[in-house]
């Protein structure tokens, strides 16, 4: 990987070019953080001095540790075939190689380049690995003892299921939320595991070239616009996707979920988006209660307070380590103790 993408204060993302500055790229590929190859479809290795695109990551070299809980958590063992999605630079694809051998390693990726340059990269230190160009989300190109996704996915592909050998174990990660899965196969088709009490997020798998816009571009009364009703808050302003158990668990109860934060000169806002249409914007001056703003046909910010009234009274929520099922169309179920939660094939509908 010999250049990435860093967000400078001041200038946004900027290219770091590793063989120019020697010292800064042994510390970047020995630190344990993920490092941004691909912003919007500009690729570091593609960019020119003064670039400075703006956008969604859209590739990158994971973050080591998690690169290796992945591959732990899917209990991989001599022999295993194993299905790595999302080539990305092609590190973890080095990693199963010299785990398990060539032969044993398929590698996917929606996006060309990153195949190819993976490919050519892992052929100059002797690895040659079944390196693939497809959509995950697709048909699959072989079956497999067990399939790691470094992308994150809701619902579940039902080609992952299709491709999956019986006993073969999935690992993922859930869109949308920071929860790690694992589930084995069983004869029916389905899969069944848990979430992990261990904290992931992936980049969402992609289609094509770029993700589309987000919803705050395309509901645009979301920015500014007065919503169908005001209230004051019961509590600060919080940045949702930085609060792991509260945003995983409105990924799995309110799939197809979008969350934002801003913070300007002391003023917070923070929204949550549906693609039904609902929409709601906080906004508060440091941790003064906030005025509230709600439209659509869910009233999404108050479903997150009765989210944070349940984490403040029993001090967890039950999202991870709950039990998993998997149907073979891809649906989600979660079960841990009364609670349950569904995603299903279509998780953007409009509510039951």
């Amino acid at each position: 990987m010999p250049r990435w993408w860093t967000r400078e204060e001041n200038d946004g993302w900027t290219v770091r070019d590793g063989p120019a500055a020697e010292l800064d790229w042994l510390a970047a590929a020995y630190s344990d953080r993920t490092l941004i190859t691909r912003v919007g479809t500009a690729h570091a290795d593609h960019a020119r001095p003064g670039d400075h695109p703006e956008g969604r990551p859209t590739s990158s070299s994971t973050q080591p540790g998690l690169v290796i809980a992945m591959y732990r958590h899917a209990t991989i063992t001599d022999g295993s075939d194993v299905l790595d999605i999302g080539t990305g630079s092609g590190y973890g694809t080095a990693l199963l190689c010299n785990r398990l051998g060539d032969a044993h390693v398929t590698s996917i990726d929606v996006d060309e380049y990153l195949t190819k340059s993976a490919a050519e990269r892992l052929d100059a230190t002797g690895l040659r690995p079944e390196i693939v160009t497809c959509d995950a989300t697709g048909p699959l190109p072989g079956t497999y003892d067990r399939i790691v996704s470094m992308t994150s996915v809701a619902p579940v592909p039902p080609s992952w299921l299709a491709a999956l050998r019986p006993g073969g174990r999935l690992v993922t990660t859930i869109a949308g939320t920071g929860l790690l899965i694992t589930a084995d196969k069983i004869p029916d088709g389905a899969a069944t595991g848990r979430v992990e009490w261990y904290r992931a997020g992936f980049m969402q798998a992609r289609t094509g070239p770029d993700y589309p816009p987000g919803m705050l571009d395309t509901i645009p009364d979301a920015r500014d616009g007065d919503g169908d009703e005001a209230t004051t808050g019961k509590y600060p302003v919080i940045d949702i996707g930085r609060a792991w158990e509260l945003r995983s668990m409105i990924g799995v109860t309110v799939p197809g979920t979008e969350d934002y934060y801003e913070e300007h000169d002391g003023q917070r806002t923070a929204w949550l988006l549906h693609p039904d249409g609902s929409w709601a914007r906080a906004t508060a001056t440091g941790d003064e209660l906030p005025l509230i703003r709600q439209a659509g046909p869910r009233r999404l910010w108050d479903h997150l307070d009765s989210l944070r009234e349940r984490w403040l009274r029993d001090g967890t929520l039950p999202a991870y380590g709950a039990a998993v099922i998997i149907t073979p169309d891809g649906t989600i179920t979660f079960r841990r103790g009364k609670w349950k939660a569904t995603i299903p094939v279509n998780p953007s509908g409009t509510p039951a």
